[in-house]
């Protein structure tokens, strides 16, 4: 038999388990829907205060910003600098940990722009196979 699959399944390292449960926590953070878009906005913005990032990220609620504002603050990957005025001004911005992170997510989204109609199809005659006849 042929060896055809070569890429995959043939890695020299493979990761431990211990080495999946580190990245597991950290993936979750950074695959959240909303801490993309928070993250995409501020790359594209060098400061924002907390409203104009609410106003940029169509879908967004008040209370999701602010937790993902928090645990991206928490991880390291966002700055927040608040001014003592009145009313106080809070401005967020990507620390250098977090500018790291651009270039990952630009390649994730070149890869999901290019391979979108594939998965459609993929779901589309996934979801036609679970269609019972006569329902």
């Amino acid at each position: 038999m042929i060896e055809t699959d070569t890429g995959v399944r043939n890695i020299d390292v493979v990761p431990s388990h211990g080495e999946c449960k580190k990245a597991i926590e950290i993936l979750a953070r950074i695959g959240d829907k909303w801490t993309v878009m928070v993250v995409g906005v501020l790359a594209r913005n060098d400061t924002l205060r907390y409203s104009e990032l609410h106003r940029s990220i169509e879908g967004i609620s008040q209370r999701m910003l602010t937790l993902t504002l928090k645990g991206l603050e928490r991880d390291g990957l966002v700055e927040r600098t608040i001014y003592p005025t009145i009313p106080p001004r809070v401005e967020y911005k990507l620390t250098d940990l977090g500018l790291s992170l651009i270039e990952p997510l630009r390649a994730l989204h070149a890869w999901a722009v290019t391979h979108h109609s594939s998965i459609l199809t993929a779901r589309e005659a996934f979801d036609m196979q679970r269609v019972v006849p006569g329902t």
